[in-house]
């Protein structure tokens, strides 16, 4: 009921070792000129790399999908998405009461439904596997209802520590290991917002500087009969590495091009025709097939946020 098939489809995601992780890559997909950078000046020994090894094996992986398009022409068109169970109701509530649903989708109409995981339209080429792997293990082989609904709409924190530095008087670097760490916006705050602050004076306001990580919930846009993954790769791929089949998923509709530029990542609002119209798309299982995807070593990484302010004091006329 819940979209459990244990075992259906399930994928071995490699462990990374002490000290390094690994990047799934999916061949064959526009742009070379990406795959060939990420290659260089990402993984470990890339800018020794044999450059003709690696077009040649994007290249065939890019033959192999237009194999792909004979023989699975519009398959994304024929995605499932299944009602949610009634027993999911007061958790879609909680989700939509809170602050991140309501900032994070708020320009179009949005549903929930059990989708099926295997025909996502991706237009993100690469996930981490050592992150996978780490997801996969704190879900469990096979996690009832709730938690499988929690752990595609998280409304707990994080649990990706974050590091601060203070550099200077107004220099700060904020980072962590979380590759979903971003800036979010600056903010006027009002002098009651603050808590456990002591001020040496009356406080007039407050501009926040806020860092920190998106919704998190795995969600995606619908225009037609497709869907394409926005958000929430890691957990997917995690999903189906478990063999599991169909997953909780927010979804927004949009029905022309000045809507999709509302919510898509530039990738796909600039390029609508590629994932909505295209015979085949790259889809979420092709994480899985040995024939388009390709395990990178990398060296460990951390996100940096780097944020600094300038202050001028001065005296006009009113």
């Amino acid at each position: 009921m819940h979209g459990l098939s244990p075992g259906a489809g399930r994928a071995q995601v490699p462990l990374a070792d002490s000290g390094r992780g690994e990047e799934i890559w999916l061949l064959g997909q526009p742009a070379l000129t990406d795959y060939l950078d990420y290659v260089r000046k990402t993984t470990i020994d890339g800018a020794s790399a044999d450059k003709t090894a690696l077009v040649d094996e994007w290249r065939t992986a890019n033959d192999y999908y237009y194999e792909l398009e004979q023989s699975e022409k519009n398959s994304a068109d024929d995605i499932e998405c299944r009602e949610l169970p009634s027993e999911f109701a007061p958790l879609v509530e909680e989700v939509k009461a809170d602050p991140r649903f309501r900032r994070t989708f708020d320009s179009l109409p949005t549903t929930f439904a059990l989708v099926e995981l295997d025909r996502l339209i991706l237009f993100q080429k690469h996930v981490a596997g050592h992150f996978v792997q780490e997801l996969m293990s704190r879900l469990g082989p096979k996690p009832n209802p709730e938690a499988l609904f929690r752990f595609c709409m998280p409304l707990t924190l994080p649990d990706a520590p974050v590091r601060i530095r203070q550099l200077g008087a107004q220099r700060f670097v904020f980072s962590s290991d979380s590759t979903d760490f971003r800036f979010h916006e600056a903010a006027l705050l009002k002098p009651d917002q603050l808590r456990d602050y002591d001020s040496f004076g009356a406080v007039a306001g407050v501009l926040g500087l806020v860092a920190g990580f998106s919704s998190n919930f795995l969600n995606a846009i619908r225009s037609d009969k497709r869907l394409v993954l926005h958000d929430g790769y890691h957990r997917a791929t995690a999903l189906r590495a478990l063999g599991i089949t169909h997953a909780p998923c927010l979804i927004q509709t949009v029905t022309r091009l000045d809507e999709l530029s509302l919510v898509a990542k530039r990738r796909v609002a600039e390029h609508p025709e590629f994932y909505f119209r295209s015979v085949r798309p790259p889809l979420l299982k092709d994480f899985f097939d040995p024939k388009i995807r390709k395990a990178l070593p990398i060296p460990k990484i951390q996100r940096l946020i780097e944020i600094s302010f300038e202050v001028n004091e001065m005296t006009v006329p009113n």
